[in-house]
C-alpha cells in the first residue's frame, strides 16, 4: 500500500492508496484544488472546513449535472433499432433450431426405417 502527500487548501494530508494509484490521487486532489481556487474566487469568507465544504458542493453539482445528462439525439431510437434487431435475431436462431430438429429427425427415420 503505497501513502500519497497531497496539499489541499493550504493542508498537507497523507492518504494511503493502492500501490500504482499515486497519480491518480494526486489527479484527484488536482481537480479538488480547482475547486478550492473557484470558491476563493468567488470571494466567499471562512476557514478551512466551510471551503472545502463549498468545493465539495461544486463538484457535486457537476457530478449531479452529468448524471442528469441528456443522451444525443436520436440515440434513444438508435437503442430501440438495436433492440428489437435483437430480438429478431434471437427468434431467427430459434427457428433454424427447431428446423435443425426436425432436418435431423427426418435424417434418422431416413437412415434407419
Amino acid at each position: 500500500m503505497a501513502q500519497v502527500t497531497i496539499q489541499l487548501n493550504g493542508y498537507n494530508y497523507t492518504v494511503n492508496c493502492q500501490d500504482g494509484e499515486e497519480n491518480h490521487l494526486r489527479a484527484m486532489a488536482a481537480q479538488i484544488e480547482k475547486r478550492i481556487d473557484r470558491v476563493r474566487g468567488l470571494g466567499t469568507q471562512g476557514g478551512e472546513v466551510r471551503t472545502l465544504v463549498l468545493a465539495a458542493l461544486l463538484m457535486a453539482d457537476e457530478i449531479f449535472d452529468l448524471s442528469q445528462a441528456k443522451l444525443p439525439a436520436g440515440a434513444n431510437e438508435a437503442i430501440a433499432q438495436a433492440e428489437h434487431l435483437l430480438r429478431d435475431a434471437e427468434m431467427r436462431n430459434q427457428r433454424l433450431k427447431i428446423l435443425t430438429e426436425r432436418a435431423e429427425s427426418i435424417a434418422e427415420t431416413l437412415e434407419h426405417p
